[in-house]
């Protein structure tokens, strides 16, 4: 079968973390087995991982060009891995594609974290009675597949009690609420294989590949990742799975401009981080006279954002009907996400913002994103968003939470440059804006709700002020017969309001 990632991706490092890729220049079924059972174990929760066999590695990492297979060799070999399937207990069969890189044969060996987990495997390979030792658990330890110990097993146990819910099969959903064309188009950004299959495979079977179904023929049901992204609604079946940006130029809430974004987990992420960064960043750019080239300086950098919104969508609990929320004072922007981060991370952690969970609480989210590449493996997004604001020469990221760890809050202090600085200290201030096509699309969209006036409607799309920009885009539109206002009769009257063409 075909797998839903890309080889190249694989052989980079560049989506997936090393610690889950086992590398093997050839053939040797007892290594194999026992890394199998290590990744469908899946004790750290990070989604199982990937076997590819007929590559040389080197201190965990691959050396290229690879060597490949005897393209001969591989039938045997996949017969060869569902004897080594049935050998495991309970029962595993880990998914493997024949593929072709740099004109080299390979195999490739997904292995998801297991349902019916914790998994053994044979300590030994052999027919020699006298070398069999029994069954061990198997765990990955780093880059490696070692037996675990007491403690480690235990461990096993009591996550293995606890499916993650990302993971679970949504027994109210069918595989119809997936969309065919969402898939698809998943599966042509991250430029997998799979692509040009899905175009024709059937649904529930193209579903059953990518591991977002599972169950009998009979009673095959959506898993719960599946529809956060492949359904246009996931809120239907998930409450307040959606993040909501609020501008508060005032405390009072005067002026106040509040913006919705609803749809599969990855586009309503990248929509309000378009909007984030065409409403709410701000440049300011300070010619020096000792120099030719100008400072320029953001209110919040845009990568900072970029990291804390993905961090609170990858993190969330979507059983808890809260949506994630971004707040924007004069003085900062907040990040609200439910619940707190993993007790895995200390108070000591937070205070030092040091962000490593040992635990994943959305494994299969995680992998999604980090395919399409809207999150950074490796636990480097924390470490990104601090550099980007000392490199911006803003303060440092405030992390907070209670003791009970409920909620976490990210704070990225405003840059003290565009605190009440008066306007003639500032050379020159740059809003980001969409281009009129775009605005004109945003005024409709807004407008097909309820009549609205200029004023209004510049908040509704992020100015803190009346626009002219969105002034001048209006009366364009209404010379077009696209909208009127209410009373054109009385044009310049403060209640005029403007509405769709009737």
């Amino acid at each position: 079968m075909i797998l839903p990632i890309n080889i190249s991706s694989l052989l980079s490092n560049r989506t997936i973390e090393n610690s889950r890729i086992e590398y093997k220049e050839g053939w040797n079924p007892e290594d194999v087995a026992h890394t199998i059972c290590a990744f469908a174990n899946d004790i750290d929760n990070l989604g199982g991982g990937y076997i590819i066999i007929g590559v040389k590695e080197e201190n965990g990492m691959p050396i290229l060009p690879v060597t490949g297979l005897d393209k001969d060799s591989i039938d045997g070999i996949n017969k060869k891995i569902l004897g080594i399937s049935k050998l495991i207990e309970p029962e595993y069969s880990p998914l493997a594609e024949h593929v072709t890189f740099d004109e080299k044969d390979l195999l490739v060996i997904w292995v998801p974290g297991g349902d019916l987990r914790p998994y053994k495997s044979p300590m030994h390979l052999t027919n020699d009675k006298t070398k069999r030792s029994g069954k061990a658990y198997y765990i990955r330890k780093l880059s490696n597949s070692v037996i675990a110990n007491s403690d480690e097993e235990k461990h096993l146990f009591d996550i293995s009690s606890r499916e993650p819910f990302d993971d679970r099969i949504n027994p109210i959903a069918k595989i119809s609420d997936f969309r065919s064309n969402l898939i698809s188009d998943y599966l042509g950004r991250i430029d997998s294989a799979l692509y040009m299959p899905s175009l024709t495979t059937p649904l529930p079977e193209l579903c059953v590949n990518m591991h977002i179904a599972k169950g009998p023929p009979e009673y095959l049901r959506p898993v719960n990742v599946g529809l956060m992204f492949f359904n246009e609604r996931p809120d239907n079946f998930f409450r307040y799975a959606r993040i909501e940006v609020v501008d508060k130029p005032d405390p009072t809430g005067e002026g106040m401009v509040e913006k919705i974004f609803y749809g599969p987990l990855d586009a309503q992420l990248q929509n309000a981080i378009r909007y984030i960064e065409s409403y709410v960043v701000k440049e300011m750019v300070n010619k020096l006279p000792d120099r030719p080239e100008a400072e320029r300086t953001f209110n919040y950098p845009f990568p900072a954002i970029e990291e804390a919104l993905s961090n609170a969508v990858y993190h969330k609990d979507y059983q808890m009907p809260e949506p994630i929320t971004v707040t924007i004072t004069p003085d900062r922007m907040e990040i609200l996400s439910i619940p707190g981060p993993d007790r895995s991370i200390s108070d000591e952690d937070l205070a030092n913002l040091q962000m490593v969970a040992s635990v994943n609480r959305n494994r299969r989210i995680g992998d999604f994103l980090k395919e399409l590449k809207l999150i950074e493996g490796r636990n480097t997004g924390i470490p990104l968003m601090i550099r980007a604001l000392k490199n911006n020469g803003s303060d440092a990221p405030i992390f907070k939470t209670d003791q009970e760890r409920t909620y976490f809050r990210v704070i990225i202090p405003v840059h003290k440059k565009f605190l009440n600085e008066p306007e003639k200290e500032k050379t020159i201030k740059i809003r980001k804006r969409k281009a009129k096509a775009e605005l004109r699309s945003d005024i409709i969209a807004e407008l097909e709700k309820k009549p609205l006036s200029v004023g209004e409607l510049s908040r509704s799309l992020g100015y803190n002020r009346t626009s002219k920009t969105v002034s001048n885009v209006i009366n364009t539109m209404i010379g077009e017969g696209i909208v009127e206002y209410e009373h054109p009769e009385k044009k310049n009257s403060r209640n005029q309001k403007v509405r769709i063409r009737q």
